[in-house]
């Protein structure tokens, strides 16, 4: 691995693009569930030929896009506590319901950020071991979703890699990853390491190695 600064970090996709190649990749017709941050951009880039279903842990099924300023309702809001609109035939439920959606294997996919992957797919993403921890109900996403994507930069803030042979941090779930996208690249969760399934143009396969603990292929 080289000796990453700020002198040798390269600049990938940003994070509208990253948003848009995980929407173009969930299915027509998909119970989806979006986590907090980063995910949330997912929705903006749905085609309209396509219908996704949303999912909220707070008892959410069939959400809408952001509120216009003379639609917000602060009694219809996410798991993150923003603002949303409920689309024609969605539907309200108890927060236990919502949860039994989860751990009954009907949510298709949930896209969640992250801290660090291990190359088995071991994802952290829920404390830096410093403050009071909150895991939420990402360790039920990761267990009951059919899929499990992760949207993050490929590095720190620090310049560290966050694509890991090992996990430093605690787990949200083990072996619980199909597909990582990234900054650099989008990459699945196999055997043999971690498969690149695209990469940014201006993203060498060298430096995408380089920069990753674990084995890289195409």
């Amino acid at each position: 691995m080289i000796n990453i600064n700020s002198n040798n970090i390269l600049k990938g996709w940003d994070r509208n693009t990253i948003a848009e190649k995980i929407a173009n990749d969930l299915p027509h017709g998909s119970y989806v569930n979006l986590g907090i941050g980063m995910p949330e951009l997912v929705s903006q880039y749905i085609k309209d030929d396509r219908e996704i279903i949303y999912h909220s842990e707070n008892g959410l099924l069939g959400m809408g896009p952001s509120p216009n300023e003379n639609e917000i309702d602060y009694d219809l809001i996410n798991a993150g506590k923003k603002p949303v609109t409920i689309l024609p035939g969605g539907s309200f439920c108890h927060h236990a319901d919502s949860f039994s959606m989860i751990r009954g294997g009907h949510i298709d996919y949930c896209v969640l950020g992250a801290m660090e992957i291990s190359i088995k797919g071991d994802l952290a993403n829920w404390s830096t071991g410093k403050g009071i921890p909150a895991v939420g109900g990402a360790m039920d996403l990761v267990a009951g979703a059919k899929n499990v994507f992760v949207m993050t930069q490929h590095l720190t803030k620090e310049g560290k890699p966050k694509l890991v042979n090992e996990c430093s941090l605690p787990l949200t779930g083990a072996s619980v990853v199909s597909r990582v996208y990234t900054d650099y690249a989008v990459l699945d969760i196999t055997d043999n390491g971690f498969k690149v399934i695209k990469i940014a143009d201006d993203i060498p396969f060298e430096y995408l190695q380089s920069v990753t603990e674990g084995k890289v292929y195409q």
